[in-house]
């Protein structure tokens, strides 16, 4: 909205209406705004939810290992994250831009799923919305995002052109811009590969291609439905998913920077993306909520996210990496929440064979992952791993997780180099 006003006012010669123009003026007052905004806010929320009784019955019976009871925490944080992105985006945010409307569609769509679920757990059952249902709420947006950037004649990109001359290669951008389903994949020679591809043995070339588009389009489902489900896993602890959130957002936020400048992009020889640079702006906002919230979050937390902030966080990452082409990079750069969702498969099939023979076989103490840290082994129980014997902080398991992400993050960066 800003951007608009001010690029009207720019043609009267106004001093400092120019500003709005530039992506990292804008995108630094995102980030400040939404940082405000979320600790203020934080506050109020704090106080109504309490004051209405809104709170989360599962977590309040939840006791800390060391003794922190908490009790009377209010749940449905992530109406405070959403504020404080949502409100940055609209006003700092080129709202003419393809991608900007894409993430601000994303994470209002999976607010509202999240503020359903958050809803019917308060009303008394805790299980919330039916899996099935919320599933299915993912797979068809996720298709929805993937025929966007399919249809959208402004999701294109603009690839590297490569020239041997003797023994050397020279890359020279770019090419024209165009559609395509080019994707980033780290350790190979040109770190780009297309999804049409796969389909080596169709002849046809227009056939090949829309098989490509259409095999992009449930990649870009899988990965949304399996990103927003890895972030809610993560939520399991005070400051957890907000903090390594922020980092996969930073990062994020990077790659898109570098995505949407020519000369960046030509330097790393990485595909250049014409618009991307305002997914900057987005992010800032995104980073700078999350961190807002964990002014409230941090351990020990006086309100919990729900389900309206870790499906809408999960959303809003995978969103962003499809958007940048940079979707098979997320086991990398979101290993935690991939090890989060891998370690309650590996659990529940493993407890099933278990019973299977009568006996309570276990891989971790508990799943997700991140509670298999501080809960004890139980007698009668076989685990596969059993260490570390006693129990950690939440506090110390939270940091460390962050530690790990920010390790994940660096190592995602330093692959644009490793070919």
């Amino acid at each position: 909205m800003l951007y608009s006003l001010f690029e009207y006012l720019k043609q009267f010669d106004i001093p400092g209406t120019g500003m709005f123009g530039y992506v990292s003026f804008r995108a630094l007052a995102s980030l400040i705004f939404s940082l405000v905004i979320s600790m203020v806010a934080g506050e109020y929320f704090i106080k109504y939810m309490r004051k209405r009784k809104h709170i989360e019955e599962a977590r309040d019976a939840a006791i800390d290992p060391y003794g922190v009871q908490k009790k009377g925490v209010p749940s449905m944080g992530g109406v405070v994250i959403l504020a404080a992105v949502l409100i940055p985006a609209l006003l700092f945010g080129k709202l003419s831009n393809v991608y900007m409307v894409l993430l601000i569609a994303t994470i209002a769509f999976f607010g509202v799923i999240g503020f359903v679920d958050d809803k019917i757990k308060l009303g008394g059952n805790k299980d919330g919305m039916a899996p099935r249902w919320k599933m299915l709420a993912q797979l068809l947006f996720g298709v929805a995002v993937g025929l966007t950037l399919w249809l959208s004649p402004d999701a294109v990109v603009r690839e590297n052109v490569e020239l041997e001359i003797g023994d050397k290669v020279e890359v020279y951008h770019k090419s024209e811009a165009r559609k395509s389903t080019v994707t980033t994949v780290p350790f190979v020679k040109s770190n780009n590969i297309d999804y049409y591809e796969v389909f080596g043995f169709v002849q046809d070339g227009k056939t090949k291609r829309a098989c490509g588009w259409i095999l992009f389009v449930l990649v870009t489902t899988f990965v949304i439905a399996a990103v927003s489900n890895g972030a809610n896993l993560n939520d399991g602890m005070d400051g957890m998913c907000a903090g390594n959130s922020a980092i996969i957002g930073a990062t994020l936020g990077i790659l898109a920077y570098v995505s949407g400048h020519i000369r960046f992009a030509d330097y790393l020889n990485v595909m250049y993306i014409p618009g991307s640079e305002e997914i900057v702006v987005f992010l800032s906002a995104f980073v700078g909520a999350l961190v807002g919230f964990l002014w409230y979050n941090a351990y020990p937390a006086k309100v919990f996210m729900g389900d309206t902030g870790s499906l809408a966080i999960g959303g809003v990452i995978a969103v962003t990496a499809v958007i940048i082409h940079k979707e098979l990079m997320l086991p990398i750069l979101c290993g935690i929440f991939l090890m989060e969702s891998v370690s309650v498969m590996l659990q529940l099939a493993y407890a099933r064979q278990g019973n299977k023979r009568g006996q309570k076989w276990r891989v971790f103490k508990r799943a997700p992952f991140h509670d298999h840290y501080r809960h004890k082994m139980e007698n009668g129980v076989k685990y596969i791993i059993k260490r570390p014997h006693g129990l950690l902080f939440e506090s110390m398991i939270t940091t460390r997780f962050w530690i790990v992400t920010i390790l994940l993050a660096a190592i995602t960066i330093i692959t644009l180099k490793i070919r």
